[in-house]
Parts: C-alpha cells; structure tokens; sequence
C-alpha cells in the first residue's frame, strides 16, 4: 500500500469507531415515542448492550491496530527496498566496463610487447570505442557544442575570447570539457569557450 492509503485507511478507521459508538450510545439513549418525537432516557446500564458496545468498540481497535502495524510494515520494507536499490544501482554499468577493464589490461600488455605505434595505436581505439558504445549503449550522449549558440542551460562559459568571425560572435568557439545527457538529462555541463 502507498503512503496516502495508508493514512487513509487510518482516517477511515478512526472515524468507523467514532460512529459505532455514536449511533450505540445514540441507540441507547434514545426512545422514539408513538408521535415519532424523540426524548433521552435514563442511561441505560444493561449489561448485554455495555458488552456488545465495548465489543464492537475492540473490533474496531484491533482493525486501527492492524492497518497501522501493516502500514509500518510497508515503511520498513520500502525503507529496505531503497537502500538495496542504492547500492546495487551501478552494478550493471560496472559489470559491463569490466569488459573495458580487461581490454586495457591486454592493451597494457601489447605496449610493453611491442614498439609499433600503429598497431598500439589501433588497439588503444578500439579499446576506446567499445567505451563509448557500452556508454552509449547506458543513455549516454555527447553534447554538440563547438559552433552552437551560447546556452546558459547546456553550457558553462569558461572564459570569452575574441571571435575569429562575425558569424561566431556569441558562439562556442572551443570545448574544453565535453557535457553529457544521460536518457536525455543533463548529467554533466560542456564547459566552453565563447566568442565575443
């Protein structure tokens, strides 16, 4: 059960005690005459009625008791639930950089075995490229900056330099660190360089 049914079924709770006692003590003390007027009576000591009443009156306290033992219940599980969310959240990413991992090690190795560049080279980019696509595979995505309009709500403005053109006056000129959307959110801002 969610948070608000819970208080709800609390509030519903409450007020069903408060009307079984109303209507009983109302029962009780009132006496409809044949002219169907309504006057109070004495109050009324019958045993059998005071039992049924405080009866009643225990039903609806376990029933109090059982929602709110039940809603605590809820509480705690969910408290749990969240904390195991927590720390488990990044494990599909760390599992699947673990292949990355590997590669560098291997990649490690190649360096120290060998001193052509061109072969260190091309495995230093594939190394690279299974990044971004394990990335890209997540949500992540690159923003595009360099050449874009200045945008306080992707950007962060390192410094303005002189524009080379009239055309880049106001625009981003140089990327000094690259900003990401994660599912289409902003996780990281591009810090740019901008033209004036």
């Amino acid at each position: 059960m969610r948070q608000k049914d819970m208080k709800e079924a609390k509030e519903q709770a409450k007020m069903q005690e408060k009307e079984v006692v109303n209507n009983t003590i109302l029962d009780i003390n009132t006496d409809e005459n044949m002219d169907g007027t309504t006057h109070l009576n004495e109050p009324v000591t019958n045993e059998p009625e005071i039992e049924s009443l405080k009866a009643d009156l225990e039903e609806v306290k376990d029933k109090f008791l059982r929602k709110v033992a039940e809603f605590e219940n809820f509480k705690k599980r969910n408290a749990k639930e969240r904390i195991d969310l927590i720390q488990t959240a990044g494990k599909e990413v760390i599992t699947d950089l673990l292949e990355v991992l590997d590669d560098c090690t291997r990649a490690e190795k190649q360096m120290n075995a060998t001193d052509d560049i061109k072969q260190l080279k091309e495995g230093v980019m594939l190394v690279f490229t299974k990044l971004k696509n394990i990335l890209a595979s997540k949500g992540l995505k690159a923003m595009d900056t360099v050449n874009q309009n200045f945008n306080p709500d992707l950007h962060e403005a390192i410094t303005e330099i002189p524009a080379p053109s009239e055309e880049l006056i106001g625009k981003v000129i140089d990327e000094i660190e690259k900003g990401y959307y994660l599912n289409d959110k902003i996780i990281r801002y591009a810090k740019v360089v901008v033209g004036k």
